[in-house]
């Protein structure tokens, strides 16, 4: 069902990095509520593929530069007047040990992951406290914030930064009177693009992290675009600030933290 604004027009959403994967989902599960959506991504023409798909308008944006995502922001606002819900999902996920990553690699990694993330709530978190229907900023994290595993260091390092600014960003809006809901997602294996996502860098650049393909046990844990949205939004609509879509991968994040627990042991 449509969530109507006062004035009887629908919700509007910004999702970024939905040219594909979850983006593309979220876009397709959001437009299909009635909601009028933004489909946003580094590549045009998939955004723009998305975008004719489930009747959104698309705006091609690659969210590790602030200026493109003001750009974004004022797109949306010339567009349909003001944003309801922005989704922070646009991701890079290459591979590579920490003692072979360049400058490159950093800023690549870190630009994208986690300076996307800031680059949208500061140029959307004004409008989003103006939104008269409530303001909501969905962060994409991973598993990978409060479980890393070898291989994925730089990843799980912008991963973590975004889940400890989604808090405390929840936290400062609890207090605030306009204040805006928060969720991260703490999103699992799922089946996306996000392993080819090496081909949207500078080729000017110098790279040791590479595109690497999903083996072991991690793909028997994998589920498709539609579901991962579908508990995204389940999620935000219930507002809670953990956002889960492996609840069956809940022993890796508990190890990790009965590790950390037990180092505050007086013994």
């Amino acid at each position: 069902m449509a969530q109507q604004h006062p004035d009887g027009e629908s919700r509007v959403a910004v999702v970024t990095g939905a040219g594909s994967g979850i983006g593309a989902a979220l876009a397709a599960a959001l437009s299909s509520r009635g909601h009028r959506v933004v489909v946003s991504d580094i590549d045009a023409a998939a955004a723009s593929s998305v975008a004719e798909r489930v009747g959104g308008v698309a705006f091609a944006c690659d969210v590790a530069d602030p200026t493109q995502v003001a750009a974004l922001h004022a797109f949306a606002l010339e567009r349909f007047g003001g944003v309801d819900d922005l989704f922070n999902n646009a991701g890079v996920g290459s591979h590579g040990p920490l003692d072979r990553m360049t400058s490159d690699d950093w800023a690549w990694m870190l630009g994208v992951n986690l300076h996307g993330v800031i680059n949208g709530i500061t140029s959307f978190l004004p409008s989003l406290r103006g939104s008269a229907r409530g303001g909501r900023i969905v962060n994409t994290c991973s598993m990978s914030a409060v479980a890393p595993v070898p291989g994925l260091g730089a990843y799980a390092a912008a991963k973590a930064g975004v889940l400890a600014l989604s808090e405390v960003l929840a936290a400062e809006m609890a207090d605030a009177p306009d204040g805006v809901a928060v969720s991260a997602v703490l999103a699992g294996p799922i089946r996306t693009n996000i392993n080819t996502s090496a081909r949207h860098r500078d080729a000017n650049g110098t790279y040791a992290l590479a595109d690497a393909e999903l083996r072991g046990p991690i793909v028997d844990h994998m589920i498709e675009p539609a579901e991962a949205a579908d508990r995204i939004l389940r999620g935000v609509d219930a507002g809670q600030l953990y956002v889960v879509t492996h609840p069956e991968l809940a022993f890796r994040p508990r190890e990790r933290s009965d590790r950390i627990l037990a180092s505050f042991s007086s013994e």
